[in-house]
Formats: structure tokens, sequence, C-alpha cells
């Protein structure tokens, strides 16, 4: 008596392997079945096997549409049946993403990060007013303190005027301003902890002393 070996690599490739091989049988079986009402009993058959193998998919929103799709990838679109969902094309399936845009960044002075650009842009968008200007301030004021951080060390106020100007194209010029920002120890002064700056007293508590009479006391 002979047998005949079957070796995974002489099988045909299994298009969605963690559903296994016995139901890409049971697809390619629906496949060959002839008349539609076959197909729609067996469809609707394998569709609920392959829930019970994906348990996980029931946490997902519409997991019966999702597992309708691999069916039809499963039969390389080929399957002709009464499905509750639109059947999928290949060319969708094939289609590549749009790209995604990289976020815009203030790629000359990466040190006052996302947030300021962001902020200049609202302040470009407001009317000019006693409002405006007291942002743009807050904002040169940020400005200078996000460069200590990062410089450890002093700056000019004529500095920050210059990059607020290139960072808003020219929109924002505070160059000739007469008023100036606000000190680098005062925006680098650390918050005052609970307790802080308060001097110790001294303890008044003396240690109790014995008296004699408990310490000549004889033990019988």
């Amino acid at each position: 008596m002979t047998f005949d070996l079957e070796y995974n690599s002489e099988r045909p490739l299994m298009i969605i392997p963690e559903y296994g091989r016995h139901i890409q049988k049971l697809v390619d079986h629906c496949l060959a079945l002839e008349t539609k009402d076959e197909r729609d009993k067996m469809a609707k058959a394998i569709v609920d096997v392959m829930g019970n193998l994906q348990p996980h998919l029931r946490d997902v929103p519409d997991f019966k549409h999702k597992l309708w799709d691999q069916l039809y990838i499963m039969a390389d679109f080929k399957l002709d049946v009464e499905s509750p969902y639109p059947q999928p094309s290949k060319e969708e399936l094939q289609e590549k993403p749009e790209g995604l845009a990289y976020p815009k960044s203030a790629s000359r002075y990466r040190y006052y990060g996302n947030n300021i650009q962001t902020m200049i842009d609202i302040a470009l968008s407001w009317e000019e007013g006693e409002k405006k200007e007291a942002l743009v301030f807050t904002i040169a004021n940020h400005m200078k303190k996000c460069y200590l951080n990062w410089n450890k060390d002093t700056v000019d106020d004529a500095v920050i005027f210059k990059h607020l100007f290139d960072l808003s194209d020219g929109k924002l010029d505070l160059r000739n301003t007469e008023e100036e920002l606000s000190e680098s120890k005062n925006l680098l002064r650390k918050p005052r902890t609970q307790g802080q700056g308060t001097t110790a007293t001294k303890g008044t508590y003396k240690k109790p002393q014995h008296s004699n009479q408990n310490k000549n006391r004889k033990r019988y």
C-alpha cells in the first residue's frame, strides 16, 4: 500500500492564512457549486464559521461586513452570491491610500515648537487693536522663554523680535518697538513649592529627665 503525501509547498497559496486551509477549501467548494441558492446558503455558513474562528472581530464595528469582504477576497472576487453588503472590487482593495502631509514646522527655529506657529497664525487673523498687540507681546515673551530653555543663556530682545518677524512672514514687526520683554530671570523663575522660603524654627522640646528616685530604685 502506498500513500501520496501532500506537502504544503505543493498546495495552492492561501489568500488569508489566518482562517486556515479548511476555510479556503470551503470557499473553493462554494465557487464550484452550480446553483446560486446553494452558493448563498454555503456562503452564509462560511461567514458564520469565520466569525467563530475570529471572535475578536465581534468588537470591531460592522464585523459582519468585514467577514463578507474577506470571503470575497478569498474567492478572488469571483463569488456570485447575495450579500447583505456591496461586493468590493479588486481595484478598490489594491488602491494605494493617499499620502499624508507632513506637519508644518518652523524648521529654522525648531526650539520654539509648532505651537508658536499656531499662535502666530491666530494673531494674524485678529483685527488691529490693543488685544492683538497684547497677544503679540505674549507670544514674544513665550518665544523668549522657549529660547532660554533651549539655550540656557541670555538672549537679547532684538533676536526674539527678528525671529517673530521671520515666522510671521514680516507681518508681525516689533523690531522698532521701545517696549521690552520680560526679564530672563522672571521667565525662568521656578515655581515656589509649598514650605519653600520659610525658616525652620528651633524646637523647644526637651527630653524628659528621669528622677534620681527612679534611677536609684532597687529592683527586687
